[in-house]
């Protein structure tokens, strides 16, 4: 529906067929005899792995405004992005919770319970023993100076834990649909306007590509990063897709008004991004009901863009696919050409790409597992382009626990034939 035909046979070819299909660019592009116009070009000054920038550079001249006459009918092709750790190094809604917390932002629920439905008994207890009473249901905590109420609200967030080191969360979710501790977050906003979230976003984010990179800071008694920045070879693809006649989206497990805050300093605007919003109140204000998807009813977190869930908002946003199909892989002409994400969260959407599916290597087992299996020929694997890892050591245990089942279990990573991928050896790092 929206990428071009070419994309039905580009999707399924390898690396090398594809190089033969579309000639190299030239070192300065000339205009096509076709569009008369000049092919937008990927920066040669910023450092890619290996032929990576150059696979990417034929994927858009193949399906953008040089090589697909469709787009003159309105057919774009898309292409998606996660954003933590994939147009930013680091995570914003991280920082944004930090912000919040400190600055006395967290709005008290009557009951912690309301928050979500797999928060355990113990976790209810403890919230109300750590954060207090006194102060009344809808009004600020003093997180700034509780710092025991703080560290829970933290452990939560980022472990699943109590400090205590007991789970938070119990209860039965699907897996690959969501996962608690993320579902938790934007319910921490509740009361607030989604103005109101993105202000403090903005001010976190400020204060994120001003620290210097490295630097860190303290929640409560929790150590975590304090400083931001947008990969620029991220975005110079984004900008030269744009310039390409791409459609471009964000597609993320993050809080809505809170990726709001800093995708325009990307290029995209609010009506090109994918994540978790909390329907409103008559007054504008934050509930903790989420926006479902896919046939499922609106809940507390059961689904969000979270691994298949990202495929899901794709295509009932994007492509008009709605039901229980927007769960299921459609096909190519259906699907984004290029998708960009770092972790296992985002690897459905990856893996739908037909034209280039691009992860940052965070050494996380499912998605690279299927970027170094290549099964289709179209995973590309990049180091973080800022402060990368090292080589894991140990191989990727795909043939056994690589896998996340919807029940939560481990399980081997499987090609879509069926067959297992064999455990792979981590050949694309820093050093």
């Amino acid at each position: 529906m929206r990428t071009a035909p070419l994309g039905a046979v580009l999707g399924l070819v390898s690396a090398a067929a594809l190089a033969v299909l579309i000639p190299a660019p030239a070192a300065h592009a000339a205009p096509t005899a076709a569009e008369g116009t000049r092919c937008p070009r990927l920066s040669s000054s910023l450092t890619w792995h290996g032929d990576n920038r150059e696979r990417l550079q034929k994927v858009i001249d193949a399906y953008g405004t040089c090589g697909n006459r469709q787009l003159r009918h309105g057919k774009r092709p898309v292409a998606a992005f996660d954003w933590d750790n994939t147009v930013t190094k680091n995570d914003i809604t991280d920082l944004a919770i930090a912000w919040a917390l400190k600055h006395d932002k967290i709005l008290r629920p009557a009951r912690w319970s309301d928050t979500s439905p797999w928060l355990t008994k113990e976790a209810e207890r403890t919230l109300t023993r750590a954060c207090g009473t006194t102060v009344p249901a809808g009004r600020p905590l003093p997180t700034s100076t509780n710092t025991a109420c703080t560290d829970e609200i933290f452990s939560i967030r980022s472990e699943a834990t109590l400090m205590n080191g007991h789970k938070a969360f119990a209860g039965e979710w699907n897996s690959r649909r969501t996962l608690p501790q993320y579902a938790w977050v934007p319910q921490l906003f509740a009361g607030h306007t989604e103005a109101e979230i993105t202000s403090y976003a903005r001010t976190s984010r400020a204060e994120a590509l001003a620290a210097p990179i490295g630097a860190t800071q303290r929640v409560g008694s929790h150590t975590l990063h304090a400083y931001a920045r947008y990969n620029p070879q991220i975005k110079d693809l984004i900008r030269v897709l744009k310039r390409a006649g791409f459609e471009v989206w964000v597609d993320s497990a993050g809080s809505a008004p809170v990726t709001d805050a800093w995708t325009g300093g990307a290029g995209i605007d609010r009506d090109h991004v994918l994540a978790i919003r909390n329907r409103l109140d008559h007054r504008g204000r934050i509930t903790y009901t989420q926006e479902g998807c896919g046939g499922e009813p609106d809940g507390k977190g059961q689904v969000m863009p979270y691994v298949e869930g990202k495929r899901c908002w794709l295509n009932e946003k994007v492509f008009g696919v709605t039901g229980p199909a927007a769960w299921e892989r459609q096909a190519p002409d259906k699907r984004l050409v290029i998708g960009a994400g770092d972790a296992d969260t985002d690897v459905t959407m990856v893996g739908d790409a037909t034209g280039a599916g691009l992860v940052l290597n965070r050494n996380k087992n499912e998605i690279m597992c299927r970027a170094y299996d290549n099964a289709g020929g179209t995973w590309l694997v990049n180091p973080m382009f800022i402060d990368p890892l090292p080589r894991k050591k140990d191989l990727y245990p795909c043939s056994t626990t690589g896998y996340t089942n919807p029940d939560g279990t481990p399980g081997p990573v499987r090609r879509t034939d069926g067959s297992v991928i064999p455990d792979q050896a981590d050949t694309v790092h820093a050093g």
